[in-house]
């Protein structure tokens, strides 16, 4: 619990710190006067006044704000000027007063590409050899004669490290023939694959896509890391540091192989044969059936024995600054897009509404991320950072996608809405929000069933 507290407040801190800490940046630099700079909500705990700014931190760490000179325009109310024109935000051009808005999320989106490029150089990443495991009957490797257990040392003529490398390879093909050099107990033979565009699922939204395939997958040996007590797989005898081989006679050759096999047969028991200390083992054992949520809502039924599963790492590669850098700003690219992709499924209803986590969630999640480690706690850092930066950016008044939206409208008209409007706008924009806050900490009591505990007293 220590451990939860801590890294949650620590993580959301340095959220809020850095996103605040755009706004200010920005605002000095365009000769913006900043009255307060306050991490948090509330009752000031500690406050340091510098030459201009007060410095704040706050009772409630679940936001902050930066507050301004001049954020509304006193003379469009017919009020009086008491500072220096030139300090206020209001009498800024407009550019300044976007891009001062804009900086806070804007920093997010940096903070994310930092921390990954941290992980990237600092800790690396788990990679593994471009080693054959499942070939597809009928698929272009196996009619090309590319069989399990094959090696794949080069695509014409380019050497391949990694298994990333081999599918780089067949996504840019665009299904012109390969020439794949494999090894197979140190001896080597050429094959020619032509790759086959087949229809497949959006492994996160299930959505139907197409992609170019081998017509295999890679061999990465997944690994028990940890066991439940009195779980299903802790009566059968499995320990951490198994490794899988085998589910009711069927191979698998990595953990995404394991669990479809373990979740296709709720209820059902079967053969799991796994390798302990290089010797296989087969144990008996039955998957307990568990209701899970569809993402589109509604409940399936899917078989579960309580395992913690990892692909067994065989290597760790580091980056150089500068290509820990460009895979960083790839990555916070594709996170942004996945993040707003995720918001319009919910709006939509493509995605149940009750997928929203509140504070709750988050802090349950910091803990356990924590608890894998420095990399993992800034991997998830980065991605909140993604959510944190796209969230703000919606035209909800209150937010700074709010504020941008209305530049946008300023900029089209010639002239800004008026305060009277602009008010009636952040008086909804409010509502709106508390009412998101409620709900989703409404979802997180109900996914730590305190909502049904605390019943129970009054039953």
């Amino acid at each position: 619990m220590t451990t939860t507290i801590v890294s949650f407040v620590i993580v959301i801190g340095v959220l809020i710190l850095i996103h605040e800490f755009g706004h200010f940046a920005v605002a000095r630099l365009t000769g913006v006067g900043v009255e307060r700079f306050s991490i948090g909500f509330g009752p000031v705990l500690l406050r340091w006044r510098g030459k201009e700014t007060e410095y704040c931190l706050s009772a409630l760490p679940l936001g902050g704000y930066v507050k301004m000179l001049g954020e509304e325009n006193p003379l469009e109310g017919g009020g009086v000027m008491e500072y220096d024109p030139r300090k206020a935000f209001a009498l800024k051009p407009l550019w300044a007063r976007f891009l001062i808005v804009f900086a806070g999320p804007g920093m997010n989106f940096v903070l994310a590409a930092v921390l990954v490029a941290g992980v990237l150089a600092t800790f690396g990443r788990p990679v593994w050899p471009a080693l054959i495991g499942r070939v597809t009957q009928g698929g272009p490797a196996a009619t090309a004669g590319v069989r399990t257990g094959d090696l794949v040392v080069a695509v014409n003529g380019r050497a391949v490290a990694y298994w990333e490398d081999l599918q780089q390879a067949v996504a840019a093909s665009h299904g012109q023939p390969l020439t794949l050099t494999v090894r197979h107990d140190a001896a080597e033979r050429t094959v020619t694959v032509s790759p086959a565009l087949v229809a497949a699922r959006d492994p996160v939204f299930k959505d139907p896509v197409e992609s170019w395939d081998l017509g295999a997958s890679s061999q990465n040996p997944p690994v028990i890391v940890s066991v439940m007590a009195s779980s299903p797989a802790e009566r059968a005898g499995v320990k951490p540091g198994d490794v899988a081989i085998s589910v009711a006679g069927q191979p698998v050759y990595s953990r995404d192989e394991l669990q479809q096999e373990i979740q296709k047969r709720p209820g059902q028991a079967f053969d799991l044969v796994v390798l302990r200390d290089g010797v296989p083992r087969t144990l008996r054992i039955t998957a307990a059936a568990e209701k899970e949520k569809a993402l589109s809502g509604g409940e399936i039924t899917i078989g579960r024995i309580g395992v913690g599963i990892e692909p067994k790492t065989i290597r760790t590669a580091r980056y150089g600054p500068v290509t820990a850098v460009v895979n960083s700003v790839a990555w916070t690219r594709d996170m942004t897009v996945l993040t707003f992709k995720s918001l319009w499924k919910i709006v939509s209803g493509q995605i149940a509404a009750s997928n929203i986590g509140g504070p709750l969630q988050i802090a349950s999640e910091t803990g356990r991320q924590a608890r894998e480690g420095v990399a993992q706690i800034m991997l998830f850092t980065a991605v909140i950072s993604v959510n944190l930066a796209v969230l703000n950016l919606l035209p909800v008044p209150m937010l700074d996608g709010g504020h941008l939206f209305f530049f946008v409208i300023e900029g089209l008209r010639g002239q800004p809405l008026s305060l009277r409007k602009r008010e009636a706008a952040q008086q909804l924009g409010f509502v709106l929000l508390m009412l998101l806050m409620v709900y989703a900490f409404y979802n997180d009591l109900v996914r730590l069933d305190v909502l049904g505990s605390a019943l129970k007293l009054f039953r």
